[in-house]
C-alpha cells in the first residue's frame, strides 16, 4: 500500500483503499461493494461505492505504480509481456461494453463484457500489470449509450490487438525491459501489432491459425501445409516448461519465414502433441538469431496469463464486480491488480520450500494471510445493522419495481 499511497491525497481515502484491498484478499464468498463494506465494518456500502465512482484518484497512475513495483520485485533478464483477453458473463444491456460476443470463460457466444490484459512474466513470477476494456462497435456507434455508462467523449472503436498494442507501448515507453511478447491467435493474426513490435526491436512468439499464409523458400503456403513438408528428422522433443504433472514435452520444429523487410529474423514455429499429433503454429521474430529452445521457452510462458486470470478470479475477485460504468470498471480492475501483485510478490519470495513440501502457492498464501493477518469486523451490532440496511434497500427496490410495472400497465 505504501507503493501507491501517494496517489490518494486524503488519509481517509487511503484507509478506504486499504480496507477495499483487504476485502479482495478475504474469504468472502462473493466480493462486491456490499460484501467488502460489511467486511470492513462499514454500516453501508456507500463509502466503497463512492471509492469506485466519485472519489478523486487516478486509476491509470495506480496502474503505473503496479507495473513499476512488479518490475522491481519480479524483474529478471528473461522477463516478457503476455497479452490475452478474458470475458465476464453479464445480464442486461446497461453494463459498459456488454453485448453478445464470444467469451472464453464460457467457451461460446454469451452476453459478456471483455477486457484485454497484459501480464509481466519472468522466471521469478508473473502478475497482471495493465488492462483495457473492449468496447464493441455497438457501443462506440451509440454516443448516448456511451454517455450513460460514463465512457469518455471521443472514445473510438479499437480492436483487441490495437488495445494490446497500446498497453505494450505504454510498458515499453515506461522503461520495462521485456525481450519478448507472446499472445494467442487473435494477436498473431494482426500485422500492425507485429510491425509495431518489430519496429521497437522486441521479439515475439504469437500463435496463428492453421490457414495463416506463410512465405517460405517454396512460396506462400498455409501454415499446416508447411508443417506437412517438414521432414521427420527436423522434429525435436523439447519441454516448454513445467506444469502440475511435470515437464510439458512436445515435438517442435521451425522453418524460416521470408519477408521483404530484411530487418531481424523470422520463423514459423511448429508444435506437435506427442500422443494425438495435434498441431499448433506460431509466428516468431527477433532482431537477433536465437535457438529453437529459446522460442519454445517463450511459447510455453504464454500460459502464465491463463494462470494469472485463474488466480485473479479465484483469489482476488477479478470477475465478481457488479459495476456498470467506465470509471468504476477501471477502478475495480486496478485494485484487483494491486491485490494480485501483493500475492504474486509473496509467492516469488516463498518459491523455495523446505524439503518434503512444495513451495507455498499463491492460493495457499492468500489463505494463510486471510487466516493469520486479516481481522474482519465480527460484532453483533455490525451484523444487525447490515441486516437492517439490506432489508431497507430491498424494500425500496421492490417498491420502485412495482411502480414501474403500474406505469406500463394498460
Amino acid at each position: 500500500m505504501a507503493g501507491v499511497a501517494g496517489r490518494f491525497t486524503r488519509v481517509e481515502l487511503r484507509r478506504r483503499v486499504r480496507a477495499f484491498v483487504l476485502g479482495l484478499l478475504s474469504d468472502l464468498p462473493r466480493k462486491n461493494c456490499w460484501g467488502i463494506a460489511e467486511h470492513a465494518g462499514d454500516v453501508t456500502p456507500d463509502g466503497m461505492q463512492h471509492l469506485l465512482s466519485r472519489a478523486v484518484w487516478d486509476a491509470d497512475a495506480v496502474r503505473d505504480d503496479i507495473r513499476r513495483i512488479a518490475v522491481q520485485r519480479l524483474g529478471t533478464s528473461e522477463a516478457m509481456l503476455v497479452v490475452d483477453e478474458t470475458g465476464d458473463l453479464k445480464k442486461g444491456t446497461k453494463t459498459v461494453g456488454v453485448q453478445r460476443q464470444y467469451a472464453g470463460t464460457a467457451g461460446r457466444i454469451e452476453n459478456a463484457q471483455v477486457g484485454v490484459f497484459v501480464t509481466y512474466a519472468s522466471t521469478a513470477g508473473h502478475t497482471l500489470v495493465d488492462r483495457e476494456l473492449y468496447l464493441p462497435q455497438s457501443w462506440t456507434g451509440d454516443p448516448a449509450r456511451c454517455a450513460a455508462a460514463g465512457v469518455p467523449a471521443g472514445t473510438t472503436f479499437a480492436t483487441k490487438p490495437q488495445l494490446a498494442t497500446r498497453m505494450i507501448g505504454r510498458a515499453l515507453d515506461a522503461g520495462v525491459a521485456a525481450r519478448w511478447v507472446a499472445g494467442d491467435e487473435v494477436y498473431g493474426a494482426d500485422p500492425r501489432l507485429r510491425a509495431e513490435l518489430e519496429a521497437r526491436e522486441v521479439g515475439y512468439v504469437l500463435a496463428v491459425a492453421c490457414d495463416a499464409p506463410i512465405t517460405t523458400a517454396a512460396g506462400t503456403l498455409r501454415a499446416d501445409a508447411v508443417a506437412g513438408m517438414v521432414p521427420s528428422r527436423a522434429w525435436q522433443r523439447i519441454s516448454c516448461g513445467t506444469g502440475a504433472k511435470g515437464h510439458r514435452y512436445y515435438d517442435w520444429a521451425w522453418v524460416d519465414i521470408h519477408a521483404p523487410d530484411p530487418g531481424g529474423h523470422r520463423w514459423l514455429l511448429l508444435r506437435r502433441h506427442r500422443r494425438t499429433g495435434e498441431l499448433a503454429f506460431y509466428r516468431c521474430h527477433h532482431p537477433h538469431p536465437v535457438s529453437l529452445d529459446t522460442l519454445v521457452r517463450v511459447a510455453g510462458r504464454r500460459w502464465t496469463i491463463e494462470q494469472s486470470f485463474q488466480t485473479a478470479k479465484g483469489q482476488t475477485g477479478l470477475d465478481q464486480h457488479q459495476v456498470r460504468t467506465w470509471t468504476s470498471w477501471y477502478r475495480w480492475i486496478t485494485l484487483v491488480l494491486l491485490a494480485h501483485l501483493f500475492l504474486a510478490i509473496l509467492t516469488a519470495t516463498a518459491r523455495v520450500g523446505p524439503a518434503g513440501m512444495i513451495p507455498l502457492t499463491l492460493n495457499e498464501i492468500r489463505h494463510l494471510f486471510n487466516a493469520l493477518i486479516i481481522e474482519p469486523a465480527r460484532s453483533t451490532i455490525n451484523h444487525l445493522q447490515w441486516s437492517h440496511w439490506r432489508r431497507r434497500h430491498q424494500y425500496r427496490a421492490r417498491q420502485a419495481h412495482y411502480q414501474r410495472q403500474q406505469r406500463h400497465e394498460p
